[in-house]
């Protein structure tokens, strides 16, 4: 105890939770972001045919969940765009990521080692989103559980939830992608840590906020960082789910979606591939032939 007193590391949760996110988390929130865009197939010809709409795409990518909790909580969709700095730095991304000379910018941030901090300062980000859309719901419905569950979700799971209205501005229409019907891992963390941040919030669960927001921190952080560096598509929630499902309602065991996520890179298609986990293999390529 005189050690952690000494480091004054008791402190540290409380400390971590007032941590400022701009300029530098999100920062990396919007790197790692519109580097998925560009994951998307087809994302680079339309960022060349049509850069409005590749744009437009990009601040969905990076604002798209404000834009939906908004809508949720009766507040204008575009409310979040009068903070210029965070518009204008998202811009400045999503410019040096599609039209840098020699893709130098991309192949920087692409780079595995520098692409593993940026998605670990990004789950940070994340798990701040889903607390600040808990505790948003809870003042303005203060018993409605649900309503902060929902919001909560909606802020952590970022443009995933409107992914199908995001590829209509590409000129895409892939219905087989929709997010409720195949949940990758960050949108159920995002669901999961809603609840926990729920039942903290109407004081169900015996920690303080602060340390919620560390330990939940460091669980995504770890397990995106782990994912992202094996190119797994499999979630830790895998094998409590498929007991889960089985016993409440019948699903099979063993996990068809397990299957899937080890099925070969050459399929793209696959609707379990979902926003944040495209297959990188494939764009390389497309990459190259663009060059």
């Amino acid at each position: 105890m005189e050690v952690l007193s000494a480091l004054n590391l008791g402190d540290f949760p409380q400390t971590f939770s007032k941590l400022g996110m701009f300029p530098v988390f999100d920062l990396a929130y919007y790197i790692v972001s519109i580097l998925y865009l560009k994951y998307e197939p087809g994302s680079v010809e339309v960022s060349r045919r049509s850069p409005v709409a590749s744009w437009l795409c990009a601040m969905l990518y990076c604002f798209g969940s404000y834009i939906l909790a908004d809508i949720m909580l009766g507040s204008s969709p575009v409310d979040y765009f009068q903070h210029n700095s965070h518009i204008l730095l998202a811009s400045a991304v999503w410019y040096l990521i599609f039209y840098c000379p020699l893709n130098l910018f991309y192949k920087c941030v692409a780079f595995l080692p520098v692409k593993l901090v940026l998605v670990a300062l990004k789950e940070v980000v994340r798990t701040r989103k889903i607390a600040a859309g808990v505790h948003h719901a809870h003042h303005a419905y203060h018993h409605g559980f649900f309503i902060m569950v929902i919001v909560g979700y909606v802020k952590g799971s970022g443009v995933a939830l409107i992914s199908n209205f995001e590829q209509l501005l590409r000129g895409v229409w892939r219905p087989e992608t929709n997010e409720i019907l195949n949940m990758s891992f960050p949108t159920k963390a995002s669901l999961y840590g809603a609840i926990l941040f729920t039942m903290q919030e109407a004081h169900w669960l015996p920690v303080s906020k602060s340390t919620l927001i560390l330990a939940f921190t460091i669980f995504m952080a770890t397990s995106k960082v782990v994912m992202t560096a094996r190119h797994s598509h499999g979630s830790p929630f895998a094998l409590i789910e498929s007991w889960v499902c089985h016993l409440l309602f019948g699903s099979p065991l063993g996990g068809s979606e397990e299957d899937h996520h080890h099925a070969p890179a050459a399929a793209p298609s696959s609707p379990l591939k979902s926003k944040e986990e495209l297959s990188e293999g494939s764009r390389k390529r497309k990459v190259k032939k663009a060059e």
